[in-house]
């Protein structure tokens, strides 16, 4: 008898095990699922992380081309005439001036130039106080990274298509010229009476 129930109770248990068994299973089958659900929901959210970042460089992009247009169609043909218009003989224009000296790289946006005279334009979509203290420092090294133009008359212009209140005052009172959009073309804003800074004298 007693073994009987010594082999009954073996029974039951590998029974139990068996359900244990297949319980281990379920669970791990349902483990597995959700891993899988998990790793299709994080790879759906890094396509639609990508989607976004795709959709931002674009508006980006998109927000320099009003500044590249500035640039390109409005102030760089304007630049000889308002300069020769106010004394400055210039005849002649470069885009995107670069250096990489150390300690004084710089780019500048455009130059206009003639036998020893240079205004150098700094444009901005929108001009801040900051750009023109930036543009100012960059002014007085000019010549440490442009020493071609080491015997030239520097001057300092700078273009907004929309400037900051006051800074067209703040500008004229570092000496730059100020240039603005006027409906289809550009002026500068300064007055008769204003007389250009020359920047890196001595230098």
């Amino acid at each position: 008898m007693s073994d009987a129930v010594t082999i009954a109770d073996i029974y039951k248990l590998f029974e139990r095990t068996e359900a244990q068994f297949a319980e281990f299973q379920k669970e791990a089958d349902r483990r597995s699922a959700e891993a899988d659900r998990r790793r299709e929901e994080a790879n759906r959210t890094m396509e639609e992380l990508k989607k976004q970042v795709q959709e931002t460089t674009k508006a980006v992009n998109s927000l320099t081309t009003p500044l590249c247009l500035f640039i390109e169609e409005m102030v760089e043909p304007a630049v000889v005439r308002l300069f020769q218009e106010r004394g400055i003989d210039v005849t002649q224009t470069m885009s995107r001036l670069k250096s990489k000296r150390s300690g004084a790289a710089m780019e500048i946006d455009i130059v206009a130039v003639n036998g020893s005279e240079l205004v150098a334009v700094e444009c901005k979509s929108r001009l801040s106080r900051d750009d023109v203290d930036d543009f100012v420092s960059r002014l007085q090294r000019f010549k440490v990274a442009f020493p071609q133009f080491r015997e030239f008359r520097v001057y300092g212009a700078v273009a907004g298509i929309e400037i900051d209140q006051g800074i067209d005052v703040y500008a004229y009172r570092r000496g730059l010229f100020v240039i603005k959009q006027s409906g289809e073309t550009v002026k500068i804003i300064n007055d008769v009476q204003f007389q250009p800074l020359g920047f890196a004298e001595g230098v």
